[in-house]
């Protein structure tokens, strides 16, 4: 009697150790993440503690900018994280090194809900999950003759009043594309050409900035009136100079996309697909663009006016961007940055 006591008390024990270690074997699996670390909290209540539910996994992260967080990736050989997180100019790098993985649309089943520029940008890798645009903005107050086209960053009523971005930026190369525009040639076959133009655009230029918070900066003081800038900036620059508006550009604003791919050696690729395709779902990007973090791709998303003008919203916006070819940017880059240095004495 007392050992079959005993048997069963063993046996008891043995099942509900099984049960409370139920939950550890459901989150064996670990999703590691590369990306920035902006907006923490929101990105924790919107997409992390529900992904977390709907997964059973942990998450993990590594953060950093473009630069710093593709250099470890390339270091590892592809591998370290599950998902990464780049704008398009870094993603193309990382694409040319061999880093990412091609994409199986068939297992991203919202990709058939995105804008048709976010669903493939770079030839069969990784989608944009955001789209933003590289434009003007100007005080109008202070620029009364409204900005419609780039070539109207030569004119002489914006004698410095101009800030543009540094050339290591994600915009400072797209100015000497402008330039090259302005004089009339193609800046990756003629970059004499856009230099010079450049020249001639340096009497406008009060300071070149490095980063938003430096540009804003700049249009708070007074000391600027126009930049060249990333919408992502605008809520910020209206918050600091309320008469500051958005440039309509007859030859439109520039494409910036913010992408999401899975590396080479990524250790759960399976799971990095369910977490992609989670965050191109439309009620995830709904609340990411009524929230502020992202701009969205998803076209079932619909904002009321006041919010969509903070962003690159809509399909009109959207067909109106022009793009940017990295491969040819990244490959001229290093030259223009001496030439740009040289020119602005940095």
């Amino acid at each position: 009697m007392q050992n079959t006591l005993v048997k069963a008390l063993a046996l008891a024990i043995s099942a509900t150790a099984l049960l409370s270690a139920a939950p550890a074997m459901a989150q064996s699996k670990t999703l590691t993440i590369s990306w920035w670390g902006f907006n923490g909290d929101k990105l924790e209540s919107i997409i992390l503690a529900p992904f977390r539910e709907q997964c059973d996994c942990e998450i993990v992260f590594e953060t950093g900018n473009n630069g710093e967080r593709l250099n470890k990736i390339q270091i590892r050989n592809g591998g370290g994280v599950d998902v990464a997180y780049f704008s398009d100019s870094y993603s193309q790098q990382g694409i040319e090194a061999g880093l990412f993985q091609k994409i199986d649309p068939a297992k991203l089943p919202n990709l058939a809900g995105l804008y048709d520029l976010a669903k493939d940008p770079q030839g069969g890798y990784g989608p944009a999950y955001s789209i933003g645009r590289v434009g003007i903005v100007y005080d109008s107050t202070k620029v009364t003759t409204p900005i419609t086209s780039w070539n109207d960053l030569w004119r002489e009523d914006l004698a410095s009043s101009l800030s543009l971005p540094g050339i290591t930026t994600t915009a400072g190369p797209m100015v000497v594309l402008k330039a090259g525009d302005h004089a009339g040639v193609d800046a990756y076959a003629d970059a004499d050409g856009a230099f010079t133009a450049l020249e001639e655009l340096k009497p406008n230029v009060v300071k070149n900035y490095n980063t938003g918070s430096e540009m804003i900066n700049l249009f708070s003081t007074g000391e600027i009136s126009a930049a060249i800038a990333q919408d992502f900036t605008l809520a910020q620059i209206q918050a600091a100079v309320p008469t500051t508006v958005w440039a309509d550009l007859s030859e439109g604003s520039i494409a910036t996309l913010n992408t999401v791919n899975i590396p080479t050696g990524a250790a759960e690729p399976e799971l990095a697909y369910q977490f992609i395709n989670f965050i191109l779902s439309p009620e995830i990007q709904q609340q990411l663009a009524e929230q502020g973090v992202d701009a969205p791709v998803n076209t079932a998303v619909t904002l009321e006016p006041e919010q969509a003008a903070l962003w690159t919203y809509g399909a009109d916006v959207i067909a109106g961007l022009q793009r940017v070819d990295y491969t040819k940017l990244n490959a001229a880059k290093s030259g223009w940055i001496d030439r740009w240095n040289e020119l602005f004495g940095m």
